[in-house]
């Protein structure tokens, strides 16, 4: 009795000694920090939580800011994290030095998830070749490529807005343009038809809608287990998608691909360029992409390009339905140059809206979809003027937030003010304040064509309808907190009225 008490007591003191060494970690380093707490360290416990990730590290940020800090420390579980606040490290970390910073850090499972080793998630050499060979896919020839594909999408979001006219229901408008992007995605990434605004049951908004939907407390526990410990999570088996969606999607292209290679088809569609990496008798050579690797570039299309771009389409209404002369304002625009080009929403015409790309860079200033962004130093690094060294595998949490809203960068920064982004103030943001699709070579490979759609969705409903804010829409907003992206908790409700054309 006594040797088990001994050994339990131990086991006790070892375990303390190796939390309170952990969490000493920052202060050792002298980097500024707040005192963790066992067993969830500085991160909110899932079961209790009261606030979006994103919105959590904005507090965080702006608390160190108002001290003065420079960088910061945190601790997710008994994890380290850095937390860079001056934007020259910011710059650094995401573009001078990074060679140091290849990583995003995401968990990735390829033996038991092969759809989650996609570019967004893998690092080192594979990501540098998968990244190589897919950045062909975002030319601006390969946007017009798709362009007619992605205007003939908006016909049926045309005819759902009508049927709202003639109700004059109220519009949930993130569901409207989720199944809008949908389609796109669907029609643009894999050839296929998704016919969303046909029926609540159609596949792909059923499983897009599970991907995305609010995580439970469990599953929350499990992304920040894998997030802080990803080689235990991966010799555990941890799979954070659903599984029958990921199943959906990789038959999907599975069958697709047998399809089009048995039949001779090409299509003009993402998918197609990426199946011209593999070679049709099987062989394999540096270019190549195995169906796997195939299926998990197509999956993470589907999840970047639908839900970022219908979230920012969502609050650009919701700030145009609540300042009024900033829509007519870009009604006004798309009416002038859509006149130049015989009245036909073209790939020029597009391009050549100047002002709604302001609008729409304000509503990514204001409502970053991807509001923190991840880094993981692969090999060390020691901060520039601070003589603080970012030991290798270090996980690096930017607040993408934090940042936009800074009223040090943007004065206000909770008031909608699109000329922020104008020809003549543009050039007063200071680098690295500004980070909506990432920055340095990291970027977001699929920017073109996520401002691409956004703006042909502005278009065909803007010229068409004229928005304003339902009584229904609870503000202020309440941000989902089980969500990856920026989402509210509940519905954005505008009423729609048909223009006179």
């Amino acid at each position: 009795m006594f040797t088990e008490f001994a050994i339990l007591l131990a086991f006790i003191v070892l375990v303390t000694t190796y939390i309170q060494r952990r969490y000493s970690y920052w202060e050792k380093k002298g980097v500024p920090y707040i005192p963790p707490h066992f067993p969830f360290g500085n991160v909110e416990s899932p079961f209790t939580r009261k606030y979006f990730f994103g919105e959590w590290l904005q507090m965080f940020y702006q608390s160190f800011k108002e001290r003065g800090a420079k960088h910061a420390g945190i601790y997710i579980f008994t994890s380290p994290n850095y937390v860079p606040i001056d934007t020259e490290i910011i710059k650094n970390i995401m573009q001078k030095d990074f060679h140091h910073f290849v990583d995003r850090g995401f968990y990735y499972n390829e033996k038991d998830d092969p759809l989650s080793a996609h570019l967004f998630a893998i690092g080192g050499n594979k990501w540098r070749n998968l990244r190589t060979k897919l950045t062909p896919t975002f030319t601006s020839g390969k946007m017009k490529m798709m362009f007619e594909t992605l205007v003939e999408c908006t016909h049926q979001m045309e005819q759902s807005m009508n049927n709202f006219c003639t109700t004059k229901e109220s519009v949930d408008i993130k569901d409207m343009l989720a199944c809008f992007t949908t389609d796109v995605i669907g029609s643009c990434a894999f050839g296929l038809e998704c016919n969303s605004f046909k029926s609540n049951d159609a596949t792909f908004r059923i499983h897009g809608r599970k991907i995305f939907a609010p995580k439970g407390k469990m599953d929350m526990l499990k992304v920040l287990f894998s997030a802080a410990r990803p080689e235990w999570a991966r010799k555990l088996g941890v799979v954070l998608f659903p599984q029958d969606s990921t199943s959906f999607f990789f038959n999907v292209v599975r069958d697709t691909v047998k399809y089009r290679r048995e039949n001779n088809v090409r299509r003009k569609d993402m998918l197609q360029i990426v199946m011209d990496l593999e070679q049709p008798d099987g062989t394999r050579d540096e270019n190549s992409l195995t169906i796997e690797e195939i299926a998990a570039q197509a999956f993470v299309f589907f999840l970047a390009g639908f839900e970022t771009s219908s979230t920012t389409m969502t609050f650009c209404l919701y700030e145009l339905a609540t300042n009024l002369d900033v829509q007519q304002k870009v009604r006004d625009e798309i009416n002038h140059v859509l006149k130049k080009y015989g009245g036909k929403i073209t790939y020029e015409a597009i391009m050549d809206m100047k002002y709604m790309t302001q609008v729409i860079d304000e509503t990514l200033r204001k409502y970053p979809p991807v509001s923190f962004l991840t880094r993981q130093c692969v090999k060390d690094y020691v901060v520039p003027e601070y003589d603080v060294k970012i030991e290798k595998e270090t996980m690096v949490q930017i607040s993408v937030l934090g940042l936009h809203r800074d009223p040090e960068y943007f004065k206000d920064p909770e008031k909608f003010d699109p000329e922020r982004f104008s020809d003549e103030n543009k050039h007063n943001i200071l680098p690295f304040t500004y980070i909506p699709f990432g920055e340095g070579p990291r970027l977001c490979i699929g920017m073109r064509f996520g401002m691409m759609q956004t703006k042909v969705g502005l278009t065909c409903l803007l010229r068409n309808y004229l928005f304003s804010v339902s009584s229904k829409t609870q503000t202020p907003f309440k941000w989902d907190k089980y969500s990856f992206i920026l989402t509210t908790q509940n519905p954005i409700w505008l009423d729609v009225k048909k223009l006179d054309t």
